[in-house]
């Protein structure tokens, strides 16, 4: 239970940071290059194996890992995005809504049960995710502004099922660290080459804030995949209950955030989310 607890925690983190980039200006595409930068040396500090590129290829996760460093940039820079234009609410109902897709894979690919009360669990657990989150107005309606949402959407699904199958049949507990700090590599591999574009074409110039950002957003980073895989390896119930579980308390926790921080208002249907959200678990986990 203290890696759900640990990893909703840095998650959370993660959206407030990046709320704080608009706030600051920062260039939200070289910030994530650094960032994912940071993870990967994060990840070094704490392998329990030596970080050789030459063994790592051989590894029965490395197509795994290589495909998530394409998914992870990607789908930080759409949340980034959905945080900056819709609000901090919707990229958080977009990422976490997206519990669906592992789930049933979760049912399809490990045989996992789903009890009555699990599924009203999780129906109900959906329900309250979109009520908790939806605070702010009009900004998600216009159909331009919905391509970002749902990119976050399906990303995040497929990011959540990818790891639950490396972790399931592919990823030893002690290669976890090498297995993240890899992953960020690819990532900060990709965004190099978007950035060395970017400069060419527009030259943009590279500033140190967002270096400073990028550093900041990155040790949480490292440690909300780090503390999600271990989150999945301990397994204390299955991945459907985990994921419910683990998507719910971050828009919880989240949508309190926003609330104490940045003067968000609570309404009754917010209200209702949170109380639907905590009976959702007692559901999901009886």
């Amino acid at each position: 239970m203290i890696y759900i607890v640990l990893s909703v925690l840095f998650n959370a983190v993660l959206f407030v940071i990046l709320k704080l980039f608009s706030r600051f200006n920062i260039n939200t595409l070289q910030a994530l290059v650094v960032n994912y930068f940071t993870a990967f040396v994060m990840g070094l500090f704490f392998c329990e194996v030596a970080f050789d590129y030459s063994k790592i290829i051989e590894k029965q996760w490395y197509p795994g890992s290589f495909m998530l460093g394409f998914l992870f940039i990607g789908v930080f820079y759409a949340t980034a995005i959905t945080s900056q234009r819709n609000g901090l609410s919707v990229a958080s109902v977009a990422s976490k809504m997206s519990v669906i897709i592992p789930i049933s894979f979760g049912v399809l690919l490990f045989n996992e049960k789903l009890g009555i009360a699990k599924i009203i669990g999780i129906i109900m657990a959906l329900i309250a995710v979109y009520f908790t989150s939806k605070k702010e107005k009009g900004t998600a309606s216009d159909s331009k502004n919905l391509l970002f949402p749902l990119l976050v959407f399906v990303g995040a699904g497929a990011i959540d099922t990818s790891l639950k199958v490396l972790q399931n049949d592919y990823l030893p507990e002690n290669e976890i660290s090498l297995f993240s700090s890899h992953t960020f590599l690819m990532a900060f591999s990709v965004g190099i080459i978007i950035i060395g574009i970017n400069i060419i074409k527009t030259k943009t110039k590279i500033n140190g804030k967002n270096i400073l950002a990028g550093i900041i957003l990155g040790i949480p980073n490292y440690f909300s995949l780090y503390y999600l895989i271990k989150m999945l390896d301990s397994e204390v119930f299955e991945s459907s209950t985990i994921f419910t579980i683990h998507n719910v308390a971050i828009v919880m926790v989240s949508t309190l955030v926003g609330i104490l921080f940045f003067n968000e208002k609570i309404s009754m249907r917010n209200a209702i989310g949170i109380a639907m959200a905590l009976l959702a678990i007692f559901l999901v986990t009886s």
